[in-house]
């Protein structure tokens, strides 16, 4: 566990799906059907598939760090397993577009950036001594920042 938790404090929170940094072809099949799914509710057509891809990804980095770091037992631990499933949640929730509506998107959007920054807060409080409290305050931010991001461009479409 030690050497997963060093790995994973030295590679940050970003999250590469291939070794060159493009997409695998699995993923491109996904970005196809949820594209698809999208063209169906109004105001998603134009959703950017990579920037819902790179918010996606950042939902399960901020899901695995907060996972790890609950395990640390400090008193960040309620937030970070809270902020684990709402990460788990919105990821999933972009995965399966059908049924959404962006009124409710939006909603999860900001319950996502909510919970982040509840546990990026209180993991700051631990940050200068607990490296794992550190990397999961960076996931947070990472997290708030992508799902930011969708939720912005969401209002310009």
């Amino acid at each position: 566990m030690r050497g997963t938790v060093a790995a994973m404090v030295q590679a940050g929170p970003t999250v590469r799906l291939a070794p060159t940094g493009k997409w695998c072809e699995m993923d491109m099949k996904m970005m196809d059907a949820m594209s698809a799914d999208m063209m169906s509710m109004e105001g998603m057509p134009a959703m950017d598939m990579a920037m819902m891809q790179a918010c996606m990804d950042a939902c399960a980095a901020c899901e695995q760090a907060c996972t790890v770091c609950s395990t640390q037992m400090m008193d960040c631990a309620p937030a970070c397993m809270n902020c684990a499933d709402m990460c788990n949640t919105m990821m999933r929730s972009m995965m399966r577009m059908q049924g959404m509506t962006p009124a409710v998107m939006v909603a999860m959007l900001d319950a996502c950036i909510a919970m982040c920054q509840m546990c990026m807060d209180e993991c700051m409080e631990h940050a200068d001594h607990s490296p794992v409290c550190k990397m999961c305050a960076d996931a947070c931010k990472a997290c708030m920042d992508a799902c930011s991001a969708v939720r912005s461009a969401m209002a310009m479409a």
